[in-house]
């Protein structure tokens, strides 16, 4: 099976007030001394209340769990000694006027002055899974074949639907918010590598953005590795529910990569329709109808069934058939991490949302 690798981004809030906390040089610092994480497995992010941490390359569903709750541990140790707490949620839940500094590298400083608004308010989480791919071409085919199960995978990852103060409406506003660069959304059906590639050199000869990690598409051709990377998803509170998504992910790039060897087609879906599919996936999460791969809409429930179907044999083959089903029928059960936070807030208020997705960042 194919190798798989999770990167997870979080904020850092003031363990007393709960606003965020620009000290991700300090708790980066401290991370890096932590005696069982490797270089550059934590990460700064563009903002300075923001860090980052990825797993090395696993094979297995249980080895990225354990690496994953590893590096949150590490993290979470660092943070405490900075008097700081890990937001683990798409999106900070108190207001906050405070600006957050960028992070001072020249590429961040580039970015602010292009779109000083939009960095402002890059307050925002996201988890990217990386699956090994043979060649830039099969990742090609693997991008065309699991764009449409997307929105999807964004309506069962839900977990930003509160907005500095303020509920959204939105099961992950995130999704929206990241939405609004200039080059973003699904990925564009390309007839094979060099469609690709064309395409990336047209954006960057433009010059307005300055380097391919500016193509913030929901997938991508990793430029670093040799990977399909899938960045459509928001953190998630715990590891486990990570590793449904890991899980997932991979039984997608594998059936994409069975089905492109068989020669099937890949589905058709007007770029158009799978911006609706996308909006309405993050404004409802699994708590309304959901648009699938064939454009119609349907039950979420019955959505994430079919996707479950679609993958069954990939998940076979991994050995992941039983956790990834039973992962999907707890999350069916209990409601995704937006629904959650609702819950809380409706429980405790904003306080008791802040307690929650904190402390579903300390793992001690």
């Amino acid at each position: 099976m194919a190798t798989v690798g999770v990167e997870e981004e979080y904020l850092l809030v003031d363990r007393v007030t709960g606003q965020t906390a620009p000290h991700a040089k300090a708790v980066l610092r401290a991370a890096e001394l932590e005696p069982l994480v490797a270089a550059e497995e934590v990460q700064s992010e563009l903002l300075q209340a923001q860090v980052e941490v990825a797993t090395p390359v696993c094979h297995t569903l249980a080895e990225a769990e354990g690496h994953l709750v590893r590096l949150r541990s590490a993290v979470a140790a660092a943070a405490r000694e900075h008097g700081c707490g890990l937001l683990v949620s798409g999106t900070p839940p108190l207001p906050d006027d405070a600006p957050v500094a960028v992070t001072d590298e020249a590429r961040y400083r580039a970015i602010q002055q292009q779109a000083p608004q939009l960095v402002g308010e890059q307050l925002v989480n996201g988890m990217h899974v990386h699956v090994a791919v043979p060649s830039r071409r099969v990742g090609v085919e693997v991008l065309n074949r699991v764009r449409v199960w997307l929105p999807t995978l964004i309506a069962m990852a839900a977990n930003s639907p509160l907005w500095k103060g303020d509920d959204t409406g939105f099961a992950s506003w995130r999704t929206i918010v990241f939405g609004r660069w200039a080059v973003g959304g699904m990925p564009p059906h390309c007839a094979d590598e060099d469609d690709y590639a064309e395409r990336v050199r047209q954006l960057l000869d433009t010059g307005v953005i300055r380097d391919v990690g500016q193509l913030y598409w929901q997938a991508r051709l990793s430029e670093r590795y040799p990977t399909v990377e899938v960045r459509s998803l928001d953190v998630q509170l715990r590891p486990h529910e990570a590793m449904l998504f890991a899980g997932l992910v991979r039984a997608l790039v594998d059936t994409a990569m069975r089905e492109a060897e068989l020669g099937v087609a890949a589905p058709e879906a007007s770029a158009e329709l799978l911006r609706l599919a996308v909006w309405q996936a993050a404004r409802h999460g699994l708590s309304g109808d959901l648009i699938d791969p064939d454009g119609r809409r349907r039950a979420a429930g019955d959505v994430v069934q079919a996707l479950l179907a679609h993958v069954t044999p990939a998940l076979k083959e991994a050995g992941d058939t039983r956790e990834v089903t039973s992962l999907t029928h707890r999350l069916l059960s209990e409601g995704t991490g937006a629904d959650r936070q609702r819950r809380a807030l409706a429980a405790g208020g904003l306080p008791a949302v802040v307690e929650m997705i904190t402390a579903a960042g300390d793992l001690r």
